[in-house]
């Protein structure tokens, strides 16, 4: 038994997230019919990152085992010339058995894009979160140190989301302006659902000057999601690479 695996670039638009989710189009979905039909046999397929509906990634990783002795570069090539034109994979490898792209990753980087220019373009539109006047993202930077480390970020989890524990690891975060675009970078070894995007939309309250960055620092601390600003929309957040 070989264990493949695929590291996959998507537009997330058109689908309902990662998981597969019945009577809906899903990336895994679209990609393990793909690949069963390429290896001939049923396959299951693991991901490396849940995204959510309307994410895209640069670098999602994912494994599965196959019986089938097809090459690499043949398997890059059957699949690309069978998925939809939002889905490609970058190139495939082979692991051994005790690799597995969800719990074998040692980090997550995620991007969230925001276009900071009072007209949107309509070739952004899916890409970007679209903010017309100016954010100050000194502040913004400034701001964003403050989950660096170990914390509860219970006050940037999902409303009513219920989990065993809210800690988690932030091991870089940063916000850089380059032109029009405000990027922000969080790289984490685990990460609440919607975390990043409740992040950036706490963080767009300070580049607003509606937040001060000792009013972010004691939003983390509160722990309470009441407190922190809105959720970013989806279509701005990108999976940029998954570190194994």
């Amino acid at each position: 038994m070989r264990n493949i695996v695929l590291v996959v670039s998507y537009d997330g638009t058109a689908y309902h997230g990662w998981q597969c989710q019945p009577g809906l189009a899903t990336i895994q979905q679209t990609l393990q019919e793909k690949i069963e039909k390429i290896v001939n046999h049923k396959v299951k397929i693991y991901g490396g990152a849940r995204t959510d509906s309307g994410v895209h990634a640069f670098g999602q990783t994912l494994n599965f085992l196959t019986t089938s002795a097809i090459g690499l570069t043949g398997l890059e090539r059957g699949l690309n010339s069978q998925l939809p034109p939002d889905i490609r994979i970058r190139y495939a490898r082979e692991e051994d058995d005790l690799f597995h792209a969800r719990y074998s990753a040692k980090s997550k980087i995620y991007i969230y894009t925001i276009m900071n220019v009072q007209y949107n373009s309509p070739f952004y539109e899916r890409y970007v979160w679209h903010i017309p006047y100016r954010l100050n993202d000194a502040s913004m930077n400034a701001a964003v140190k403050n989950i660096i480390g170990v914390h509860d970020y219970s006050a940037f989890k999902k409303k009513d989301e219920i989990y065993q524990t809210a800690v988690r690891e932030i091991l870089k975060a940063g916000v850089k302006r380059r032109g029009n675009f405000i990027y922000v970078l969080v790289e984490a070894t685990g990460f609440l659902r919607y975390m990043v995007r409740n992040i950036v939309g706490t963080l767009m309250l300070v580049g607003s000057n509606k937040l001060t960055v000792e009013d972010f620092k004691r939003i983390l601390e509160s722990k309470d999601r009441e407190k922190a600003g809105p959720t970013a929309p989806a279509r701005g957040l990108f999976l940029r690479e998954i570190k194994y």
